[in-house]
């Protein structure tokens, strides 16, 4: 039985100014049903309704609780490129379609010297992952169309890809190579980079 994707990330990009805010807040309390509660009632998120709030730190939270503390350290102290990286992590952790489309079109297609990423790439990766994945035959063609905006998106804002689409090579730091290294070379499938980059991370 194949598991069925779960396809909520239809807003907001990767988070890039919300995931430190809330992150510190869960590093004081190291409590996310709490972290969840002040997040929600002191609108800490500053959005404008009590609805987009719920939504947005349900789905921001869901991801975060995929970081250990040590990367969630690393998040609020990091500079903006290293935070992205994180988040794209996070991201690819919490939604299995993210991390597929990332190995299997980004990564490959960055491999094989094809640096433009464009929608037929996005759509001929759902009609395959279709022929497992019935929940993706049921989307309305307005949610798909939000799913693969919203991926592009956290591409761009990962700079894993340039504002035309184009495939960027990842420069991770040595810190953030380091930390992710914890968990082996999965971690850094993820990013458009060369099998020997990818082992000189791992060192």
């Amino acid at each position: 039985m194949v598991e069925r994707y779960r396809l909520s990330f239809t807003t907001g990009g990767l988070f890039l100014l919300e995931a430190p805010v809330v992150a510190e807040h869960y590093l004081t309390t190291q409590d996310w049903e709490q972290t969840r509660s002040h997040v929600r009632s002191g609108n800490v998120l500053q959005v404008r309704t009590a609805a987009a709030s719920t939504r947005i730190s349900k789905e921001l939270i869901a991801r975060l609780e995929l970081l250990d503390v040590e990367e969630l350290e690393v998040l609020i102290d990091s500079n903006l490129r290293d935070r992205a990286h994180l988040l794209w992590v996070a991201a690819c952790r919490r939604y299995a379609f993210v991390r597929d489309f990332a190995r299997e079109v980004l990564r490959e297609n960055f491999l094989v010297l094809r640096r433009q990423l464009s929608a037929a790439d996005y759509e001929a990766f759902v009609s395959a992952k279709a022929l497992w994945h019935d929940e993706l035959d049921e989307l309305a063609p307005s949610t798909q169309r939000k799913l693969r905006q919203n991926l592009f998106r956290m591409l761009r804002e990962a700079e894993l890809v340039s504002e035309q689409l184009l495939i960027q090579p990842t420069v991770l730091t040595p810190q953030l190579a380091l930390l992710l290294a914890r968990r082996g070379v999965d971690e850094f499938l993820v990013f458009p980079a060369s099998d020997q980059e990818i082992k000189r991370w791992l060192k």
